[in-house]
């Protein structure tokens, strides 16, 4: 599948992003990105002669997953960087596009209830 990048020409979802690149597609200003980098050690986009950078698909799903936790969900850096640590030191339940999914509690709700009720009813 590919995508058109504002300002650029087509580009598959699995090419690498320059940095002015991933700056167009998020709206997010370079400079934050680079900022970026030197708060979250998980960010390391590939870099060539010059420093230019080469962000990876990974990195750029990464980049919109710090953005939409800063920017969307209120988090500070310092509880991003917490979460980001803790989903490093444990698997994910599920893969997730780095739009933070929402789990729906109601099905794990009924399945408690019915559990008590049935504990309820052996201890009678």
């Amino acid at each position: 599948m590919t995508r058109t990048v504002a300002g650029t020409h087509d580009k598959a979802d699995t090419a690498f992003r320059t940095i002015g690149e991933l700056s167009r597609e998020t709206g997010l200003p370079q400079h934050i990105l680079r900022y970026w980098e030197t708060r979250f050690p998980q960010l390391r986009p590939l870099q060539r002669a010059g420093n230019r950078r080469y962000y990876r698909p990974d990195d750029v799903a990464l980049v919109r997953r710090i953005d939409a936790l800063l920017n969307r969900e209120g988090y500070t850096i310092k509880g991003v960087q917490q979460l980001l640590a803790s989903k490093a030191a444990t698997p994910a339940v599920a893969a997730d596009s780095g739009a933070g999914a929402a789990i729906d509690a109601a099905p794990l709700r009924a399945i408690r209830d019915a559990l008590a009720e049935a504990l309820r009813r052996d201890a009678l």
